[in-house]
């Protein structure tokens, strides 16, 4: 009797115990969690300032807060995995910051196609007699797009005061890219040297579309490697789809043994290196 009475005794303090550690630990996970969040959330609202997209504060703390929990409710609920789970908060963490660069990207690269027509008309007004600023201005009023966006707030910031040349030192800060740093290093040594810019941009525009063809057909050419792994990145988690819903214990045995485990991670690894290689051998640097 005296027995049953320790034991349980023992097993309320250790629940006693759990949860106070639990009630004290808590709250420091979800403090920590909640300014790593907010770092997150303010380089995000940053990038997307420089993307002229407005969004609330609230709602991007939201997205950034709730993606990674909803996403491992799902995997835990939906495949009653611990594992899918955890697979789920990763990508939720990861998933935000992606989608962010992706759109970044997006926008880079339609900036980048705009530039080409829009050196030609920049060429055309300087050969019209307007100066370089005018021209920025033609610019602004006759395209649209990043390219509209981005050289109005160019003119913004020379019109309260700041020089030229840091203003296109901001621009290629915010839109990197080959063509853009040709353009604004032309003006730049124009500027200081007094050449024929309308001659320089002919040039460049001449240099911009060999390039845009050369880059073209190298993406042909590794079209088939490029596509080849998209398909071995995607299969693995295909396959694994389809197995769990037929028979979600099939994975059992890789996963409560040690050799399936260690298979597992070797099949992860040799994964990877594939899709290096293949993305190594496949891509060519900017020329």
């Amino acid at each position: 009797m005296i027995r049953i009475i320790l034991e349980s005794l023992i097993l309320i303090l250790i629940f006693l115990s759990a949860g106070l550690l639990t009630s004290a630990l808590l709250p420091l996970f979800f403090e920590k969690y909640r300014k790593v969040q907010d770092k997150k959330v303010e380089a995000a609202s940053r990038k997307l300032d420089n993307l002229f997209v407005e969004v609330e504060r609230r709602k991007l703390m939201l997205f950034f807060v709730l993606t990674p929990v909803v996403l491992t409710l799902v995997g835990v609920l939906i495949y009653k995995m611990v594992l899918i789970g955890m697979i789920g908060g990763v990508v939720g963490l990861i998933l935000p910051n992606l989608l962010i660069k992706q759109w970044e990207a997006r926008r880079r690269n339609i900036f980048v196609n705009q530039l080409l027509d829009g050196l030609m008309l920049l060429s055309g007004c300087l050969k019209a007699g307007l100066s370089i600023l005018q021209a920025f201005e033609v610019l602004v009023e006759d395209t649209s797009g990043p390219i509209t966006q981005e050289f109005s707030w160019l003119l913004k910031e020379i019109k309260m005061g700041m020089p030229l040349e840091e203003s296109l030192r901001r621009l290629n800060r915010r839109m990197p890219s080959e063509e853009l740093t040709l353009i604004t290093n032309s003006i730049l040594v124009s500027a200081a040297t007094g050449g024929n810019l309308t001659k320089v941009f002919t040039r460049i525009a001449t240099t911009v579309r060999d390039n845009r063809k050369l880059k073209n057909n190298i993406k042909t050419l590794t079209l088939q490697g490029r596509t080849q792994g998209m398909i071995m990145s995607i299969l693995p988690f295909v396959f694994i789809w389809w197995v769990l819903s037929f028979n979600r214990d099939q994975f059992k045995v890789m996963l409560n043994s040690e050799i399936g485990r260690m298979l597992l991670i070797g099949a992860a690894l040799l994964l990877a290196l594939g899709l290096f290689l293949i993305h190594k051998f496949s891509t060519l640097p900017d020329v």
